[in-house]
C-alpha cells in the first residue's frame, strides 16, 4: 500500500498588526529622538495613530515619504472635506479648531486659490521693514526683562518667551497692546487642543473680527490694513482676511515662543554654546538651527487627506484617510541623516517650516527668525551669568503631540537695573 501523504505543514499565523499609537499624553514630554526612533522601529515610516476620542489617522515619519506627501497635492490634498471620519466626529471634539470640516483660512485652500491668498499674505508681511521689526522686538523684549532683571530669578518661558512673539505680532497687525495677554491665553488653549480649545477659538475669532472692522474704518501702517487694501486685487473677501489673520497669529506666535525657549534651553545645558552666555553671539544662529533639526517647535502637523486608495511607506491608505505630517520624525530619519550630522553650519534642509505649496511663506519665516533671534540676544545681553535654577532633568514639556515647548525654564542671574528706570 502506498504510504499516506505527509500532512501539510501549517503556515505560521501572520504576526498581529501593531496596535495604533495614541497621539497624545505624557510620552510626548520626553526626548523626541527616542520617541520617534521607537515608533519607527515598531511601525516603520508610516505609523497608525489614534487622535483624541480614538479617531484613526496616519503619522508620516519618513523623510522621503513626507517629501512625497507634501509634493503631491493631487494625491494628498489639503481639503479636509475629504476626510472619511467626519460622520463619527462629535460636535465637541477638542481638535476641531485644528481639524475642521470647513477650513475657510488659507490653510484649507488648494490650487490657484491657495496661491492667490498666500501671495496676498506674503506681500503684506514682506512690507514689514526688518530693521523696524527688530526694533519693536527689542523694545518689547527689554520691557519683559525690565520686569525681572532686578529680582535675580525668572521663568524664561512664562515671563519672557511666551508673551514676546504675540506682543510683537499683535503690534505689527494693529492690535492695541492691552490685548496681548488675552491673545496669548487663547492661542495656547487652541494649539494645545484640550477642553478650553473651542471657547478660545471663539475669543480669538471675535478679537480678529473687531480688529478687521477697525482697520476697515481707520487704515494704518500695519499688516491687517495692507491685507485689506490689496484684498480686492487678489479676489479675497473681508471674511477671508479675518480667517487668515487668525491663522497668521496662531502659527506665528506659539512656534516662535517655543523656538526661543528650546534654543535657550539648549544654550543653557550644552557646553558647546557656553561662550554665548557670556556676551558672545556667534553661536545663537547655530543653536536656533539645531533646534529646528532636533527639537522642532512644531513636531507634528495636520494634515493631508488621501484623494484615492494608495500605498505609502508599505501601508495601504484608503481614500479620505487623514495623513499627519511628522516633521520632527522626518528631521531625524536615519536614512537621510547620520546621527548628529547636519545640525549647524547653515544646513536648513529640515521640515520644520513644512514643504511644498503649503510651506510657511518665506516672509513669515523671516519674521519668526527676527523675533526669536532678537529675543535670545536680548536675554544674553541683559542677564549676566545666566544659569539654570533647576537640574536639567527636571525640565518638562507640554504633553502635546503638535507643539513641542517647555512648561517652564527657571533661571537665576545677578540682579541688575532696568533700562526703563
Amino acid at each position: 500500500m502506498p504510504e499516506p501523504a505527509p500532512a501539510p505543514i501549517p503556515e505560521p499565523a501572520p504576526a498581529p498588526a501593531p496596535m495604533p499609537v495614541p497621539l497624545f499624553g505624557a510620552r510626548f514630554r520626553g526626548e523626541p529622538a527616542a520617541l520617534y526612533q521607537e515608533l519607527r522601529r515598531e511601525h516603520g515610516e508610516v505609523v497608525p495613530v489614534l487622535l483624541d476620542g480614538g479617531v484613526p489617522a496616519w503619522l508620516v515619519l519618513g523623510y522621503r515619504e513626507l517629501h512625497q506627501v507634501t509634493s503631491d497635492p493631487e494625491l494628498f490634498s489639503r481639503d479636509s472635506g475629504l476626510w472619511n471620519q467626519w460622520p463619527s466626529i462629535p460636535a465637541d471634539w477638542p481638535l476641531l479648531p485644528v481639524i475642521s470640516p470647513e477650513q475657510p483660512s488659507v490653510l484649507g485652500t488648494v490650487g490657484e486659490r491657495h496661491r492667490q491668498r498666500a501671495a496676498l499674505i506674503g506681500e503684506a508681511l514682506e512690507a514689514v521693514d526688518p530693521l523696524e521689526l527688530r526694533g519693536h522686538a527689542e523694545r518689547f523684549a527689554d520691557e519683559l526683562i525690565d520686569a525681572v532683571c532686578g529680582v535675580g530669578s525668572a521663568d524664561l518661558v512664562a515671563q519672557y518667551a511666551a508673551p514676546l512673539p504675540v506682543r510683537v505680532l499683535a503690534y505689527l497687525f494693529g492690535f492695541r497692546e492691552e490685548h496681548g495677554p488675552g491673545l496669548v491665553a487663547a492661542l495656547n488653549d487652541i494649539l494645545d487642543g484640550q477642553d478650553r480649545a473651542m471657547a478660545a477659538e471663539g475669543y480669538l475669532r471675535t478679537a480678529m473680527a473687531r480688529l478687521v472692522a477697525e482697520r476697515r474704518q481707520q487704515p494704518g501702517d500695519d499688516v491687517v490694513s495692507r491685507l485689506l487694501a490689496n484684498a480686492r486685487a487678489y479676489e479675497v473677501t473681508v471674511e477671508e482676511v479675518t480667517h487668515d489673520v487668525m491663522v497668521m497669529l496662531a502659527v506665528g506666535h506659539q512656534p516662535t515662543a517655543d523656538w526661543i525657549g528650546n534654543s535657550l534651553r539648549l544654550m543653557l545645558t550644552d557646553e558647546r554654546f557656553a561662550a554665548s552666555l557670556f556676551g558672545g553671539r556667534s553661536s545663537v544662529a547655530e543653536a536656533m538651527n539645531e533646534v529646528l533639526w532636533e527639537d522642532a517647535p512644531i513636531q507634528n502637523a495636520a494634515g493631508r487627506w488621501a484623494t484615492r486608495d494608495t500605498r505609502l511607506g508599505g501601508r495601504v491608505l484608503r481614500a479620505g484617510d487623514l495623513v499627519l505630517l511628522g516633521l520632527q520624525g522626518a528631521n531625524s530619519d536615519p536614512r537621510v541623516r547620520t546621527q548628529g550630522a547636519g545640525l549647524t553650519g547653515g544646513n536648513n534642509a529640515h521640515f520644520s517650516f513644512g514643504h511644498g505649496d503649503h510651506r510657511c511663506p518665506f516672509p513669515a519665516q523671516e519674521t519668526a527668525e527676527v523675533i526669536a533671534r532678537t529675543g535670545i540676544e536680548v536675554v544674553l545681553d541683559r542677564l549676566p551669568d545666566l544659569d539654570l535654577a533647576v537640574p536639567t532633568s527636571s525640565l518638562t514639556r507640554r504633553a502635546s503631540p503638535w507643539l513641542r515647548g517647555l512648561v517652564e525654564l527657571p533661571v537665576r542671574f545677578t540682579p541688575g537695573p532696568a533700562r526703563g528706570a
